[in-house]
């Protein structure tokens, strides 16, 4: 595989949805890739020209804007506290669908008012785009970095607000949180490594094609 290419992916839930686009985009990865408990980071393929390692997904972005991997799938949520130069992301593959939004407690909700914010303190995994969003309005914005358990932040005093990506909001409803500010909607992205694409352009193109062909085959379905 060194002079193959590499996809990197992410674990969890978007490799859960990507499993069916990667069968109709011609991919099969070997059996180990399905066990969620395996050791394993690398892995082979049907295809003898492509390879594919699974990390966390903030590190999809970070093994693409480098070069270690010349393609991965990631959520623009990544790619919008990153901003890599670096990547090129061609391709809205329609999973991973959430939002990124502020939330408080319901019962600071019902009198506040998010107009009249002049500084909040926010708990958050995405500190960069959290101090853009309020910036834009005149807000500044304390980030306290967490990268999980948002929810527990105003129950426990560490700050009022928290910003994180929602579903269905059933965690948000089950720790006393509502939804007060819509930030971004969230998708998984195929990304490319921009050096890659003029050097290998053909290859990675055919990619981006019959990952495209694949997307478009399941929407039309």
């Amino acid at each position: 595989m060194i002079d193959g290419l590499l996809l990197a992916l992410p674990k969890g839930r978007i490799a859960r949805e990507l499993s069916p686009v990667l069968s109709r985009a011609g991919i099969e990865p070997e059996t180990a890739f399905a066990d969620e408990h395996a050791r394993q980071l690398r892995f082979a393929t049907s295809d003898p020209g492509l390879g594919l390692i699974q990390v966390r997904s903030f590190d999809v972005a970070t093994f693409v804007a480098f070069g270690a991997a010349q393609l991965g799938v990631v959520g623009n949520d990544v790619l919008m506290e990153f901003e890599y130069r670096e990547i090129y992301a061609p391709l809205d593959l329609g999973i991973g669908l959430c939002r990124m939004v502020v939330a408080e407690p319901a019962e600071l909700a019902t009198g506040d008012d998010p107009s009249r914010w002049s500084h909040v303190r926010v708990a958050t995994k995405y500190p960069q785009v959290t101090r853009r969003h309020f910036a834009a309005r005149g807000v500044q914005a304390e980030c306290i970095k967490l990268n999980g358990a948002m929810e527990l932040a105003p129950g426990l005093g560490l700050c009022r607000r928290i910003v994180d990506l929602v579903g269905t909001g059933a965690t948000l409803r089950a720790n006393g949180l509502v939804e007060v500010e819509h930030i971004a909607d969230i998708s998984a992205r195929l990304v490319v490594n921009r050096t890659a694409l003029k050097t290998r352009a053909g290859e990675l193109q055919a990619w981006i094609e019959r990952f495209g062909e694949a997307v478009n085959g399941a929407q039309a379905g």
